[in-house]
């Protein structure tokens, strides 16, 4: 699939059970984009070294390949407090400045209020909390940070994506359109699309199967997926990245089949 679309083909650093290295050197020739799940935790970290790092840049400049790097998940640029945005935001900065070097298509961001908590179920005045945090918290992190605001790409989530889009637009934010995400929530893809394309820089596309997303596309709404297809070709963007975010070769090799196909 590498190089046959008007738009950067992807999936994720972990398709093979192996680091990301691995990762990288088998899917080099598969795809023009791979998107870097970074996680760094008290009891476990895949950041790269910087040996790898310079092995990343060097297979990139090889390879023709970009980095999508998804920041990491344990932020909370939407919580209450203060200290926890402080934190939040300086995770996210100590990953940009990790991937400095390497040639980046965009970093994919989520807005949330904490680990757990369903902003579906906000009083208003509760949303109005989030909101500000949210704001808070992305003026916190583009004051520190050389990266453009258009490079940094927040993704709908469970809730609706009009919650947050008014700091979007603020900020300069480009947003990722994450078509699985919508299918599983129950969101209206086509109006989301109508809405949201122009403006996103990234697609995450998976589908659904035993009520768990991000499995191949073969368990995607065929329908759902020609019409993703439409509108990318119909708005041809080489750098926009369609990412599928997926875990395992198996996956890797049954959505590819599916997207076959799909090349005009």
């Amino acid at each position: 699939m590498k190089n046959r679309f008007p738009f950067r083909f992807g999936t994720t650093s972990y398709i093979i059970a192996a680091d990301i290295i691995p990762n990288v050197e088998y899917l080099k020739d598969k795809v023009d984009d791979i998107e870097l799940v970074l996680f760094e935790s008290d009891e476990f970290s895949n950041l790269p070294s910087a040996a790898d790092m310079q092995r990343l840049a060097a297979l990139a400049d090889e390879h023709e390949l970009t980095y999508s790097v998804h920041l990491p998940l344990d932020v909370y640029m939407g919580h209450p407090l203060r200290a926890e945005r402080e934190r939040s935001a300086g995770k996210c900065l100590r990953i940009m400045e990790l991937t400095e070097t390497l040639p980046k298509s965009a970093y994919v961001l989520h807005f949330e209020a904490g680990a757990g908590v369903d902003i579906n179920g906000f009083s208003e005045a509760e949303r109005e909390t989030f909101i500000d945090a949210v704001d808070d918290s992305s003026r916190m992190l583009l004051d520190r940070t050389a990266v453009q605001p258009s490079m940094i790409c927040v993704e709908n989530l469970n809730y609706p994506f009009e919650l947050v889009m008014p700091v979007v637009e603020e900020y300069g934010f480009s947003v990722t359109l994450d078509v699985g995400h919508l299918e599983y929530y129950g969101f209206p893809t086509e109006a989301y699309l109508q809405s949201y394309l122009s403006r996103a820089r990234v697609l995450h596309m998976h589908g659904t199967k035993e009520g768990k997303d991000h499995n191949s596309l073969s368990f995607m709404n065929p329908r759902v997926l020609d019409m993703v297809m439409q509108a990318l070709y119909e708005d041809p963007r080489r750098d926009r990245v369609f990412t599928l975010e997926i875990f395992s070769e198996e996956d890797f090799a049954s959505s590819s089949r599916v997207m076959e196909p799909r090349v005009r």
